[in-house]
């Protein structure tokens, strides 16, 4: 096999060698705007060629320090060398069928670790697809299918995906839902319990929470017209946010007493992302269905659904698939990504990137006072900025900081229902000197504000 530029083997340093984006960049820029679909941005436009560990490298020679991992995609790393191994095999064999026409191992391989590694102990079945917004989408046509019933609940601050129905999933306006409508209909929003802003404290934010949504679901759709309640265990795009301790075991009791099919969306947190496969673990939810995408293969597309056998099979043969759904060059590459996140007990390894990240970002937070809460677990982790004693959301500020990191060298992330969140998703496999040395710049950017 030829030996690899990018992956594990490129050097793990932060190097800036021309403003960023630089020329090359920029040029490449101009054919991007020229040739590509102005809704489809960047976060920060400098074209990477290489890729792995910790860091990005640009075409400009400039090394940036990865605290992204492509939204939480390459948690092994980037060209990690068990899913280049597996990947590559495949592609000499052969590169598509469509399981649906003649089948193939891998596809089921993958299905088989899925039901090992999911929550409980009961009998599971997988279908796979392309991203994450079709996992979702084939989670509520499989729910309706199995309960009979039309109406789905979510909530407050949560992200879906991009097609028409998870885009009515989803609950903020802009980029994802704006101009784009009408959406599909029998979608119903209930609060979360958000601890940092619930309005009588985070000490009430479970209990008040869920009784908020569950007397909604009661009174203006009634349990027995839900067919699934879907929420992401730890909230993504809507800014990290953990649901209070208690919100979710009661959420699923709920649904469990009323025949409610019950969905962890676990696209941006699964797969070690929290220090745990999956991060309903943590209260020892074990859902109905839970849906998977990101960081299942390594960087190739590949997403799943996997769930109770009597729920799966209830859809008809033929109901669910699509052209591409588990490709057998995304199993194979899924199948080494489960390998090296086995081999590197890549769930310790969030940990301790939790314990290095928290401890730093309280001393930033005691520091900064425009830092109004730090919260996350795992390699998941978030800091909410702020105007200066209050709690109004900082958009200003957080876009500030972000820049500034950007022409450091440290590619950050920003998310949130009102614009103000900073998010962290280095990848699992990055060093504790380059994680350092990543917290240091963006010490210097709150130091420069």
């Amino acid at each position: 096999m030829t030996e690899l530029s990018g992956g594990p083997s490129l050097p793990q340093e932060r190097r800036v060698v021309t403003a960023i984006p630089g020329p090359k960049s920029q040029e490449l820029l101009a054919r991007k705007n020229a040739a590509v679909a102005g809704g489809v941005g960047s976060v920060l436009p400098v074209f990477t060629v290489r890729a792995g560990g910790g860091v990005i490298e640009d075409v400009d020679g400039n090394s940036l320090i990865d605290f992204g991992s492509g939204i939480a995609v390459t948690s092994v790393g980037s060209s990690a060398e068990a899913v280049v191994r597996r990947a590559s095999a495949q592609l000499a064999d052969f590169t598509h069928t469509c399981f649906m026409v003649t089948p193939y191992e891998g596809y089921v391989e993958v299905c088989e670790e899925l039901a090992r590694l999911t929550p409980g102990d009961h009998a599971k079945k997988s279908a796979l697809f392309n991203s994450g917004a079709e996992a979702v989408e084939n989670a509520v046509k499989i729910a309706r299918s199995y309960t009979k019933r039309q109406a789905v609940v979510v909530f407050d601050h949560g992200y879906h995906g991009r097609t028409n129905l998870t885009m009515a999933l989803t609950a903020k306006n802009m980029p994802y839902k704006h101009g784009f409508g009408p959406f599909a209909p029998e979608v119903y929003r209930v609060p979360l319990a958000y601890p940092y802003r619930w309005l009588t404290g985070p000490e009430n934010c479970a209990e008040e929470a869920a009784a908020q949504a569950i007397d909604m679901i009661s009174k203006q759709i009634g349990a027995e017209n839900v067919a699934a309640i879907i929420i992401e265990p730890i909230l993504g795009e809507g800014g990290f946010i953990e649901p209070a301790k208690g919100f979710l075991p009661r959420i699923a009791e709920f649904a469990k007493a009323n025949g409610i099919v019950f969905v962890a969306d676990e696209i941006q947190s699964g797969f070690c992302r929290t220090g745990q496969w999956f991060a309903c673990e943590d209260e020892g939810i074990v859902p109905d269905l839970i849906t998977t995408a990101k960081g299942i293969a390594g960087g190739l597309p590949l997403a799943a659904v996997t769930g109770r056998a009597e729920i799966m099979d209830a859809a008809h043969s033929g109901g669910l698939g699509g052209t591409y759904g588990g490709n057998p060059v995304a199993c194979a590459a899924a199948l080494g990504a489960i390998e090296t996140m086995r081999e590197l007990d890549l769930n310790a390894k969030a940990k301790r990137i939790e314990e290095v990240m928290k401890g730093r970002l309280a001393a930033m937070q005691e520091k900064y006072d425009i830092i109004g809460d730090l919260r996350g677990r795992g390699a998941m982790i978030a800091i909410e900025l702020v105007k200066p004693g209050t709690k109004d959301p900082n958009p200003e500020a957080t876009a500030a900081v972000a820049k500034a990191c950007h022409s450091a060298g440290l590619l950050v992330l920003t998310c949130g229902t009102y614009g103000n969140v900073l998010r962290f998703l280095p990848p699992l496999v990055i060093g504790e000197d380059l994680l350092n040395e990543g917290l240091d710049v963006l010490e210097s950017a709150f130091a420069e504000l």
